[in-house]
C-alpha cells in the first residue's frame, strides 16, 4: 500500500509510513502552494513547512522509498498526477487533526479519480484507488481514549472539559513522574513555583541556529516565497527571510520587513539538536521564570519545540521522556547540577496536558469553535497588531517577536496579545486568523481552542473565566512597564496604560454575564467601588478613546 504524508505529519515513527518497506511501498507527498495562499503567512512559517518537506522527501530517498513529490496548487492536482500513474494503487494516511480535513481529502481524492477517469475514458465502475484514512499516531491519547474518560455517567459528554483532572488521569495512563501511583514531588502541579521574576544578572543561553541559514533547501524554499507569496510581514527577496533584516547589535535598523534570521530547525536532525539544547541549557531553569517577559531575550528559557513537534520532526513522548531523564539523571548525582521539579512538570503538563487536552476539545467543540463569540465582540482588530507601532512597550515587544520571528511564547499569547484584543472588544475569529498565520507553530487545531475557548473566553469549552488583567499583572510579570510612555498605575489620563480602563470597562460591560461567576466576585468589589465613586463614567470614557486610537493606529 503506498502511503500520503501531509506536511505536518513529517514522521517515520508513527502510521502507514512506520509499518512501509523501502522499495516496495511508495510514498506521496503533495506541497500545495493553495494552501499557502489561503492566509498572509508569516514568511517564517512557509519556509519551515515546505523546507521541512523537501528535507523529509530527500530523507525517505536515501532511505529507499520512491516517492513521488508534488508540487502543485491544489491537492486535487497532485492527486490527479498520482492516478495518471497508479489508478488502482490505495494510498493511506493518518487523519489531520484540523476539523473537517479528512473527509475532505477523501472527497478531493474522490474528484480528482473521476476526473482522470473520465479524461482517460475509464470504467468509473472498474476497480481504482481509495484514499483510507488511520487514526492519527502523533498524538499521546486517542479520540476512544478521551472519549471514554470524558464521559458523564450516562454516556453524554460535558459541556465544558477540565484540563486539570485531564491531566492528572493522564500522568497516572502513562506513569510520567508517578511513583507507585503517587506524583513525583507529593504534588501533581507546580504553577505556583513557575510565576518568578529573573533578576537583571541572569542570562539565558542563545538557542542554536542549527546551521539552516546554510541550509540550501531553505535558501531555494526562502527565494522561492519570497517570489511567490504574499506574506506577513512582506518581503522582497529569498535572503531578507533567510538572514533577517531586524536590529543589529549597534541597535540600527535595515529597511524591510523586520524579520530576524530565520532559525527553525527543518530536519529530524536538526529538531534533536533543539531538543538535546533544551534539556541541557534551558531546562533546569526553565520553570521558575517560564511566565516572566522581559526585554532582553526573546525566547527565555522556553524549549522553543512546538515548531517541531507539531511538524511532525519530533514526538511528544521523546521530549517528554528527554525531560524526565534528566531529571531523574541530575538526581543520582550529588545535585551540584540538579533539575529543579517544578521546571520538568511545567513542560510535561505543557505536552502530555496541554497539547493533548485542546486537540480533543477542538474536536469535540467542532464546528462551532469556528464563529463562537458569546461575549458579542466585534470591534476590528486593532492596527498595531499588524504594524507593531505602538508607544505600549508590552505590545510592541510581543508583537514585535511575532513580526521578526513568527513567535512569543505562552504568556505572551495569553497575557498581552490575546488579553489585550479581549478588552478592546476585538472579534475573537479576528484574532484567531492572526494567530494562524502569524506564529510558526499554529495550525488551526491548536490556535481555535487556545485563542477562542481560552484566551479570548468566546467560548465555555476550555475555561470558567476570562483570562484579562490589568497593567498590574503586566507589571508584575514584566520589564515593560519602566520605560513605557504609558502610565501603568494610572486608569484616566493620555497618558495612562490602556490596559487599565479597557480591563474595568471589560467587566463593566459583560457585568451581566460575568457577575454571577463565583471566581470574579473580588473584581466585582472594585467595579461597585469606582461606580460608587462616581469614577466609572471617566474610565469607560477612556476606554472608548483607546479604541477609536487603536482603530486609527495612534496607541
Amino acid at each position: 500500500m503506498n502511503v500520503l504524508v501531509l506536511g505536518d505529519q513529517l514522521t517515520t515513527r508513527a502510521g502507514p509510513l512506520a509499518d512501509a518497506t523501502p522499495g516496495e511501498d511508495r510514498v506521496v507527498l503533495v506541497e500545495s502552494t493553495g494552501f499557502a495562499r489561503r492566509k498572509r503567512y508569516h514568511p517564517h512559517k512557509l519556509v519551515l513547512v515546505f523546507a521541512a518537506m523537501r528535507h523529509f522527501r530527500d530523507r525517505l530517498r536515501e532511505a529507499g522509498f520512491d516517492v513521488d513529490y508534488h508540487r502543485v496548487d491544489s491537492f486535487e492536482a497532485g492527486f490527479r498526477e498520482y492516478l495518471r500513474e497508479h489508478p488502482e494503487a490505495d494510498l493511506a494516511t493518518m487523519r489531520p487533526a484540523s476539523h473537517g480535513s479528512g473527509e475532505a481529502l477523501v472527497e478531493t481524492f474522490a474528484a480528482a479519480r473521476d476526473a482522470v477517469a473520465d479524461r482517460e475514458g475509464a470504467d468509473r465502475d472498474a476497480p481504482s484507488a481509495r484514499l483510507l484514512v488511520r487514526e492519527n499516531e502523533t498524538f499521546l491519547c486517542s479520540p476512544d481514549e478521551f472519549d471514554d474518560w470524558a464521559e458523564d455517567d450516562d454516556g453524554t459528554m460535558p459541556e465544558s472539559f477540565r484540563h486539570e483532572t485531564f491531566y492528572r488521569w493522564m500522568r497516572e495512563r502513562t506513569g510520567v513522574l508517578v511513583d507507585d501511583g503517587d506524583p513525583v514531588g507529593g504534588e501533581w502541579n507546580f504553577d505556583d513555583e513557575n510565576r518568578g521574576f529573573p533578576r537583571p544578572e541572569e542570562r539565558f543561553p542563545d538557542p542554536p541556529d542549527h546551521g539552516v541559514r546554510d541550509d540550501p533547501v531553505v535558501r531555494e524554499v526562502a527565494d522561492w516565497v519570497a517570489d511567490e507569496f504574499e506574506t506577513w510581514p512582506a518581503v522582497d527577496d529569498g535572503d531578507t527571510i533567510v538572514h533577517g533584516d531586524a536590529q543589529h547589535a549597534d541597535g540600527t535598523h535595515d529597511e524591510g520587513a523586520g524579520l530576524a534570521p530565520f532559525r527553525w530547525p527543518v530536519t529530524r536532525e536538526g529538531a534533536l539538536a533543539e531538543l538535546d539544547a533544551f534539556v541541557e541549557e534551558r531546562l533546569p531553569a526553565f520553570g521558575p521564570y517560564q511566565d516572566a517577559m522581559i526585554e532582553r531575550s526573546w525566547h527565555l528559557n522556553h524549549s522553543l519545540l512546538s515548531p517541531a513537534v507539531n511538524l511532525g520532526l519530533l514526538s511528544s513522548r521523546e521530549c517528554i521522556d528527554a525531560a524526565v531523564d534528566a531529571y531523574h539523571d541530575a538526581e543520582s548525582t550529588d545535585g551540584e547540577d540538579g533539575i529543579a521539579l517544578a521546571s520538568v512538570e511545567g513542560f510535561v503538563r505543557q505536552l502530555l496536558g496541554w497539547r493533548e487536552f485542546v486537540r480533543h476539545v477542538y474536536r469535540h467543540r467542532m464546528p462551532e469553535l469556528t464563529d463562537a463569540n458569546q461575549l458579542d465582540a466585534t470591534e476590528d482588530l486593532p492596527e498595531l497588531y499588524w504594524s507593531g507601532d505602538t508607544d505600549m512597550r508590552c505590545m510592541a515587544s510581543a508583537v514585535g517577536h511575532v513580526r521578526e520571528r513568527g513567535y512569543a511564547h505562552h504568556i505572551e499569547r495569553l497575557m498581552l496579545l490575546s488579553n489585550f484584543a479581549t478588552t478592546y472588544g476585538a472579534d475573537p475569529q479576528a484574532l484567531n486568523r492572526w494567530f494562524h498565520l502569524g506564529f510558526v507553530d499554529a495550525y488551526h487545531w491548536v490556535t481555535t481552542p487556545n485563542v477562542v475557548g481560552m484566551g479570548t473566553f468566546a467560548s465555555p469549552a476550555l475555561s470558567t473565566k476570562p483570562y484579562v488583567s490589568s497593567a498590574n499583572y503586566v507589571g508584575k510579570m514584566s520589564d515593560h512597564c519602566a520605560n513605557c510612555a504609558y502610565d501603568p498605575d494610572a486608569t484616566t489620563g493620555d497618558d495612562a496604560c490602556p490596559f487599565n480602563a479597557l480591563y474595568w470597562d471589560f467587566l463593566a460591560e459583560h457585568e451581566d454575564d460575568l457577575r454571577s461567576n463565583h471566581r470574579m466576585g473580588l473584581v466585582y468589589s472594585h467595579v461597585d467601588r469606582k461606580r460608587e465613586n462616581d469614577d466609572l463614567e471617566a474610565v469607560r470614557e477612556r476606554a472608548s478613546e483607546i479604541r477609536e486610537l487603536g482603530a486609527g493606529g495612534e496607541l
